[in-house]
């Protein structure tokens, strides 16, 4: 049996304890108890979360063969720095625990007890460039969904934990075992660690359904090629009202925006699959294979080739 202790403190986000849930539905489809949870913090007893809500915790001197550590964490890292107890009591366990993770801004928690030092590590985009400047020996990846460096786990905000709730399950139980809990949690997509943690449908921002039914259309159609007048009809509007509106709502053309479409979609296939790129051209679109290699340098920097070599590493 695995045992998982979640480390919370005053403040934690609820969304951490999502976490749980993933681990609960691996013990379902593996048909087997092989996950044991508990929640735990310095003092043990109940422990305020930032929405209000109480949790009943333990002591951590009562954490006996723990596996694997969860750090949640708090609203603002900032404002609620750890305590000296949470900083002793991980530094004591990281030399003991299978590993230790962190979900969302509890990366900064790990920072403050020196565990990251040296490094690889992510947290919620927002915070990013706040551990940066205040650790800067070590190396922060702000547009990473989850990084495993070692023992240590570090994730983005809020939805990345059940990312890498899910890779934890995957490395423990297999990839079969992970993806039932993803089908059973009806989890859109099963993100690796590497990819980002924007999105571009959500970047576009449409004010107005009619724009987002044109998105969604130009989402499901990106094989296709795709005109503004076509997208136009979809949005019920003249070809000339639908440019206007869409640049308005979106601060994008149609045809960058759907660039980009294309650009995500692509990148999604070389993170997930082990198709050819020339394969994954026509899929998401692209003219060609050099058509989208000349579409990634512009919006990555680096070729489709680069990419998937750091997806496979």
């Amino acid at each position: 049996m695995h045992h998982i202790g979640y480390l919370l403190t005053d403040g934690f986000q609820v969304m951490g304890l999502a976490t749980q849930t993933v681990f609960e539905y691996a013990n379902k489809v593996a048909g087997e108890d092989f996950y044991a949870l508990r929640n735990f913090s310095v003092a043990g007893g109940d422990v305020r979360s930032s929405l209000g809500m109480t949790i009943a915790t333990l002591p951590v001197e009562q954490a006996d063969h723990i596996d694997s550590w969860m750090v949640c964490g708090v609203g603002n890292p900032l404002e609620s720095p750890s305590s000296q107890e949470e900083r002793s009591f991980l530094q004591t366990t990281g030399q003991r625990a299978r590993r230790i993770a962190a979900i969302c801004t509890g990366g900064f928690v790990l920072a403050e007890s020196g565990l990251l030092s040296k490094r690889r590590a992510t947290t919620h985009w927002f915070f990013a460039r706040d551990m940066q400047a205040r650790f800067p020996d070590i190396q922060v990846e702000d547009d990473r969904i989850y990084i495993v460096d070692g023992a240590i786990w570090t994730s983005a905000g809020m939805t990345a934990g059940l990312d890498m709730a899910l890779a934890m399950v995957g490395k423990d139980l297999g990839e079969d075992v992970a993806r039932g809990v993803a089908h059973n949690l009806v989890m859109h997509q099963h993100r690796t660690g590497g990819q980002t943690q924007h999105s571009e449908m959500l970047s576009l921002a449409p004010k107005t359904d009619r724009i987002q039914n044109a998105l969604n259309y130009a989402r499901k159609n990106l094989m296709r090629p795709l005109t503004v007048e076509e997208l136009a009809e979809e949005a019920n509007l003249s070809p000339r009202q639908f440019s206007r509106v869409f640049t308005a709502e979106t601060g994008l053309s149609p045809s960058k925006a759907i660039e980009g479409l294309r650009l995500e979609a692509a990148r999604l296939m070389i993170e997930q699959s082990r198709h050819p790129l020339e394969v994954i051209a026509r899929e998401t679109g692209f003219r060609d294979r050099r058509h989208m290699r000349e579409v990634f340098m512009r919006g990555y920097g680096v070729p489709p080739q680069s990419m998937r070599r750091e997806v496979r590493a």
